[in-house]
């Protein structure tokens, strides 16, 4: 192995993150990985990586890391102003930086997680077959205990590293993907952040709120049709009860017909439960893996990434859609990137077939 950097300073809250352990839910194992996986797949790929390889989540910025060798990194997700040695470079782009020098990520001016990618990958134990840290179980991460990144941490490359391009300039199908995600992100976060939408978050209009889609179901038929329509109808601020697990909103009660507990059941990413209070909770990547509660809709996977990027006050609104208009929406999304996405692709027996459907793990 090979040290590249040494964490200075990891800032609220850092940790590894790559794609995730699907797979092992039915042993009470949440997938974890990074909430926000197109940016990490983009960072990993303006660094020359797999998109798969691990990087490091970096929640509200504020980080800071000294490099220990020369290195081509990138940076992707939520807007922060990137230095090298006090030197601006660009967010969403791959960058170097030689022996000595301070990588530093700011606090975000919207969005909450980046990702910062080293070319070469991140060595780190795997368990059960992820580095992804779930702190919660005390899995993955940096030492394979699930714990968080801190001060004096070492982030080196595997040896032999990760399978990466000899080019440093990204390929035009990356950069591509880079430009229609961030273009994505900023006509989300932007409105919603802008003054005019601070000003109008002290009306009745709902012009400023975060439209998130989702597909109703599977047990949308254990609400009255009142509770439906204020789902459907009404704003809801998040809370700051907001983390890697799920997102508590406030807002209007969703009625139940017959109270708010149903037979345990399987948690699908962006379930969204509503407990007995009637406030809605959005399930996340390090969710339990079932749940008592009624899940009146999913939120569509074009839209679950943003979710990692949801600060409390934020206002959204639930938009339902059907299944296929929602696969409709991955397949635009995936289609205006130029480039095929995971969620589309399924191999069986050794043969990948591209598909309209994608499965839950």
């Amino acid at each position: 192995m090979a040290n590249m950097l040494e964490v200075v300073n990891p800032g609220p809250l850092s940790m590894l993150q790559d794609l995730g352990r699907p797979g092992w839910m039915k042993y009470g194992v949440p997938p974890s990985g990074a909430l926000d996986q197109e940016a990490l797949t983009i960072a990993n790929l303006l660094a020359g990586n797999p998109e798969g390889a691990a990087g490091i989540e970096i929640t509200y910025g504020n980080f800071t890391a000294r490099a220990l060798a020369p290195t081509v990194l990138a940076c992707a997700g939520a807007w922060a102003p990137v230095h090298v040695d006090g030197v601006s470079v660009p967010p969403w782009a791959a960058f170097s930086a030689s022996p000595g020098q301070i990588v530093s990520i700011g606090a975000p001016t919207w969005g909450v997680r980046v990702y910062l990618a080293v070319r070469g990958g991140i060595a780190a134990p795997l368990v059960m077959g992820s580095a992804s840290t779930y702190i919660r179980g005390a899995l993955g991460g940096i030492d394979g205990q699930g714990r968080a990144l801190r001060a004096g941490d070492l982030i080196a490359t595997p040896d032999p590293p990760a399978s990466v391009s000899g080019a440093t300039a990204p390929a035009c199908s990356v950069t591509a993907r880079a430009v229609a995600a961030l273009a994505k992100r900023q006509a989300v976060f932007e409105i919603a952040h802008s003054p005019e939408s601070a000003r109008a978050s002290t009306s009745a209009s709902a012009g400023c709120a975060i439209a998130v889609r989702v597909v109703m179901g599977p047990q949308d038929d254990h609400f009255t049709e009142a509770g439906r329509q204020t789902f459907a109808g009404e704003e809801f601020t998040l809370t700051n009860k907001a983390d890697r697990m799920g997102l508590r909103f406030d807002g209007p009660a969703i009625e139940h017909i017959h109270g708010a507990d149903i037979i345990s059941d399987g948690m699908p990413p962006g379930a969204i439960q509503v407990p007995g209070d009637g406030a809605p909770i959005v399930m996340l990547a390090d969710r339990q893996t079932t749940g008592g509660y009624p899940k009146i809709a999913c939120v569509a996977r074009a839209d679950l990434d943003l979710l990692a990027h949801l600060r409390p006050g934020d206002r959204v609104r639930f938009v339902p859609l059907s299944a296929q208009d929602a696969h409709e929406a991955l397949k635009q999304e995936q289609a205006a990137s130029r480039v095929p996405g995971r969620a589309l692709r399924i191999a069986i027996d050794g043969v990948e077939h591209v598909v309209a459907l994608f499965e839950l793990q």
